[in-house]
């Protein structure tokens, strides 16, 4: 364009400005097959009024195959009409023609980083937020009002600033102006790419901190989410989830409430951009991947033959039916999950995926070690796990302690802790009151001696009764062990020194002190404690949630169900396949060893001197 072109966009309509922009979509985000394909789909399915070719609501939600059980329908179509307007928010909700549709399509699958590149994803999340807002100065208000409250009443006798407001809220309009230029970085941008901007400058606004995204539409999203986590490319959500009974819609929901604690909901009517924000980039990060796929399914038109010619082109009606391709012979995928867990199922596997990447999940975790199964002993833990060379992932389920021992083991457990001082992280009122622990162990198990084990990717987390990542902090490197010795407290445990029994404490108990952020399991695997320390100052930050800020709490909990599951897929289930082998190779070699003497004793004695069995770090090699 030359140097006028700005002044020239200045005067363009609205809907001159969103052709304009859907034209450089088209050009820089995707190829002339995909837009072929695209074009294809869409009129394929438009309906027609006054000469408008538009999208309904019944039309997207049918072709996306959206299942009329989570009634995420309208939601999904809310979002549509609003990013169908952009960059002019103004001229939301838009009918979604072919150009409003195609820029649906680039926002959800993230094609516009093409264009938009400066701050790409956080400006989408931000995209995001807004095609699930309310505009509604009365809501928010009413809930500063609420918050205000809640300050007042916890602190009576100290004068609050107005940055202490609550967990859910932004200070009503600091900083009112700044946040306004900063929220339209990505309207402006877009504007930008094609000269355009001077239109936004004159007028098209739209701040996020005036807005909140109600609780229901945000839970029947997250819902969709989870069952869409896994969707590959081309993979339709009928045949990802061909039966959508109650129980697994009860089960999405129940997990779905779980995410939306995260947020803060439970006393709030809504969700707020600052809230949004934090919780989704902290720990949420890999929340919306499964739109991208799904809205990937408009480039792919399923009536496109590549055999056929051009000139063939002037025979073919309107009316062209669909091409059915040849069957073929594929063979039948491998199951998301291959067996389910007493912990781990699909839905809890979705969840995971929004903070551990989809491609080490999905098809790639096999069962190690289930207590229910294996026994609770650390031997058998060490048996079943320390094979697997690659990364682990460790869920524990439980149920809280009463404040007073009810058992001799119970005693045991409070005598080696100090006293309690903390609260539990459930309140009393909480209906959900089973907890779930756990973490992702990207080094090999191994017995720990002076120092711990682990690197920087290690991570704690929590997946009920609310959902709460806890990563690796550079402060301190004590990030795993896995302790039998019987001069220290044993058992295993996640952001605590190896404990060691001082010499003071030679002739009586050890107490044992948690680290800031840590979860221990004593030997047992009978009992579990989860310290927090919103201060921090260990091997993994505290909780960066905004409606956990400043809190403390220990969780003492009897372990009911104890997993660990294997990232890495066939290959590292073969090399650890081969390692047992070895192993007990090696074990029937050693018992079935004769020497002839006719004396077992005897012949033991001299395997000994020969430093074949009986000695400290001799594999014994291998006799067969």
């Amino acid at each position: 364009m030359g140097q006028t072109s700005s002044s020239e966009h200045a005067h363009l309509t609205p809907e001159q400005i969103s052709s304009l922009l859907a034209q450089r979509f088209a050009q820089k985000s995707f190829t002339p097959l995909e837009l072929y394909c695209f074009k294809s789909v869409f009129r394929s399915l438009a309906d027609t009024e006054s000469g408008v070719k538009y999208w309904s609501e019944s039309t997207l939600c049918r072709f996306l195959e959206l299942p009329d059980a989570l009634g995420v329908g309208s939601v999904v179509f809310h979002m549509a009409t609003y990013l169908g307007a952009f960059p002019l928010p103004s001229q939301a909700p838009a009918i979604l023609t072919h150009d409003a549709l195609l820029k649906v399509v680039t926002i959800m699958t993230e094609r516009f980083g093409v264009v938009l590149k400066k701050r790409g994803r956080e400006l989408w999340l931000r995209e995001l937020y807004r095609s699930l807002a309310i505009y509604d100065k009365g809501i928010r208000s009413e809930i500063e009002e609420k918050e205000k409250e809640k300050v007042e009443q916890r602190s009576h006798n100290t004068a609050t600033s107005s940055s202490s407001l609550g967990f859910a809220i932004d200070a009503p309009d600091e900083g009112g102006d700044d946040d306004a230029e900063e929220d339209d970085e990505l309207v402006l941008a877009a504007l930008d790419s094609m000269d355009a901007s001077e239109v936004f400058k004159h007028g098209e606004q739209s701040n996020v901190h005036h807005s909140i995204i109600p609780t229901d539409n945000l839970l029947k999203l997250v819902e969709l989410l989870l069952l869409i986590a896994p969707i590959d490319p081309q993979q339709s959500i009928s045949s990802l989830a061909p039966d959508i009974s109650s129980a697994r819609v009860q089960e999405l929901r129940k997990t779905a409430n779980v995410i939306l604690q995260s947020f803060g909901v439970e006393n709030h009517p809504g969700v707020t951009y600052r809230t949004w924000n934090t919780v989704v980039s902290l720990c949420l990060p890999h929340l919306f991947n499964g739109l991208h796929p799904l809205f990937e399914h408009f480039l792919f038109a399923k009536d496109f033959d590549l055999s056929k010619r051009k000139n063939d082109s002037a025979s073919s009606t309107q009316g062209t039916k669909p091409v059915i391709p040849p069957p073929k012979t594929v063979a039948e995928p491998e199951p998301l999950l291959r067996e389910q867990g007493e912990i781990l199922n699909l839905t809890i596997l979705s969840q995971l995926s929004f903070f551990i990447e989809g491609s080490q999940l999905f098809r790639r975790l096999r069962p190690l070690y289930s207590g229910n199964k294996h026994g609770f002993s650390m031997g058998s833990f060490e048996k079943q796990v320390f094979n697997w060379r690659a990364p682990t992932i460790l869920l524990i389920k439980g149920r809280l302690l009463p404040p007073t021992p009810s058992s001799t083991r119970e005693r045991a457990l409070e005598d080696m802790l100090p006293p309690k001082r903390l609260g539990n992280s459930i309140p009393e009122t909480a209906r959900n009151d089973t907890l779930i622990y756990g973490a992702y162990i990207p080094a090999q198990w191994k017995h720990t001696g002076k120092s711990c084990f682990g690197d920087a990717d290690t991570k704690l987390f929590q997946l009920s009764p609310i959902h709460d990542v806890f990563p690796a902090s550079q402060f301190s490197s004590d990030y795993v062990y896995f302790n039998k010795s019987p001069t220290n407290p044993p058992g295993l445990g996640l952001g605590t020194p190896v404990p060691s029994q001082s010499a003071a404490h030679t002739h009586s108990h050890t107490i044992f002190r948690p680290g800031p952020v840590s979860l221990h399991l004593d030997d047992a695997l009978e009992f579990g404690v989860f310290t927090h320390l919103s201060e921090g100052g260990g091997s993994f930050r505290p909780s960066r949630l905004p409606c956990r800020k400043g809190k403390d709490w220990q969780d003492r909990f009897e372990i009911e169900e104890l997993e660990v599951w294997g990232c890495g897929g066939d290959e590292v289930a073969e090399a650890q396949r081969k390692e047992w082998a070895w192993q007990e190779r090696e074990a029937e070699a050693r018992r079935r060893i004769n020497l002839g003497t006719g004396d077992v004793e005897l012949d033991r004695e001299l395997l000994k001197m020969a430093g074949i069995i009986g000695g400290q770090g001799n594999s014994g090699g291998s006799m067969g």
